[in-house]
Parts: C-alpha cells; sequence; structure tokens
C-alpha cells in the first residue's frame, strides 16, 4: 500500500530553508523599492514603517535607525504569539528593509515620477511583497505581527486590521505633511491594505 494516502492532503507542508530564503528576499526587494519611490515623492504610509516615515521627515533621523527601533516592542509579542521561527524571520526582513531603505537610493534613483501613478506602483510592489513576506512565515514587525497574530486566532483579515491602524497614523501625518501629500499617502496605503485583505487568506495557502 501506497504510504502517501495516509498523509492529509490538508496538511500544511513547511517550506524548505531555500524557499523561505528566495521568498523573504523577493518581499524585502519589492517593499524596499516601494519605499525608495514613497520617499521620492515625500510621502508615508501606515503601519510602523509609516510611523518611522513621519518621526524621520520630523526630526531628519534616519528612517533605516527609527524603523527598526520603533519594531523593538512588537518582538515579544511576536515570540509569545507566532513562535520563535516567526520571530528570526522577522527581525530579519526588519533589518534588510533597514538596509535596502539606505542602500537602494544609491542604486534607483527617479527624474520623474507622476504622483499618482507613483502611488499606484508603491502600493502594488509592496502590497506584493508583503504577501510574499506573510506566506513565509514572516512579517515587517510592528501591526504586521499584531495583524497576523488576530488573523490566526479570530480570523479578521491582516489587511483590516492594518487599515484600521493605518487611519490613526494618517491622522497624525496632517501635522507633519501637508494635505495633498497625506491624501496620496493614504491611497496607497488602501491600494497595499486592499491586496492583502483579497489575497492572504488562511484557506487559500497553507505552508509556513
Amino acid at each position: 500500500m501506497d504510504s502517501r494516502q495516509d498523509i492529509p492532503r490538508d496538511r500544511p507542508r513547511r517550506h524548505s530553508f531555500l524557499e523561505d530564503t528566495q521568498g523573504l528576499l523577493t518581499g524585502t526587494t519589492l517593499a524596499g523599492t516601494g519605499l525608495v519611490i514613497l520617499t521620492h515623492l515625500g510621502l508615508t504610509t501606515g503601519q510602523t514603517a509609516g510611523l518611522a516615515l513621519l518621526l524621520s521627515y520630523a526630526t531628519g533621523t534616519s528612517f533605516a535607525v527609527l524603523f527598526f527601533l520603533v519594531n523593538l516592542p512588537f518582538y515579544w509579542l511576536g515570540y509569545r504569539r507566532l513562535g520563535l521561527r516567526f520571530l528570526i524571520k522577522t527581525v530579519i526582513c526588519v533589518a534588510l528593509i533597514s538596509l535596502f531603505s539606505t542602500l537602494f537610493p544609491q542604486l534607483l534613483q527617479f527624474q520623474t515620477v507622476e504622483p499618482v501613478f507613483g502611488v499606484v506602483l508603491f502600493g502594488v510592489m509592496t502590497g506584493a511583497g508583503l504577501l510574499a513576506i506573510f506566506r513565509h512565515g514572516a512579517s515587517l514587525g510592528g501591526v504586521g505581527i499584531l495583524a497576523l497574530y488576530l488573523q490566526e486566532k479570530t480570523g479578521l483579515r491582516a489587511g483590516l486590521t492594518q487599515l484600521l491602524v493605518d487611519v490613526c497614523i494618517f491622522l497624525a501625518a496632517f501635522f507633519v505633511i501637508d494635505v495633498t501629500a497625506v491624501l496620496l499617502s493614504l491611497a496607497g496605503a488602501v491600494i497595499v491594505n486592499l491586496i492583502i485583505a483579497v489575497n492572504h487568506r488562511k484557506d487559500w495557502y497553507v505552508a509556513t
């Protein structure tokens, strides 16, 4: 008798190290490139990245440093609720985004970016990048950890949780950047979160 018949077809399959490596590098590269577009336009976004950007605009402190620091309080929740494997991958992804935010502007520069197209491009690239990161058992820290935890425990879509938090961050953005920039930034965040809400579903993808 074929022993494979004894294995449930819906049993989750863990990604290999190579699969995780390429998935997380792909996701952080996409998200990092989206960040280059966003900062070129002088815009912001939601979640901890948005908070770090606002603090960077307001204080002149490096985004890379701020992004790593604002994520620190969330790592304990990630460890307690989602495990050491998730935490390690998330810390690596946060560190890569911090690195890419410094490196990529030296490698990729723009002469002209039409703001609306730039916002759409940022939203699509970042949404796709986050999907890759989520599907390989990691996040970009902060709200992403909380959103994934709530989705695992309650079924509430990760994108919807992030969207609610983003509203609070964008209210604060009115005190740092102008109204037009806030509205464009909000449009980009909506695109990111809609892509995640529609595509990141536990019943569609079970590998971890």
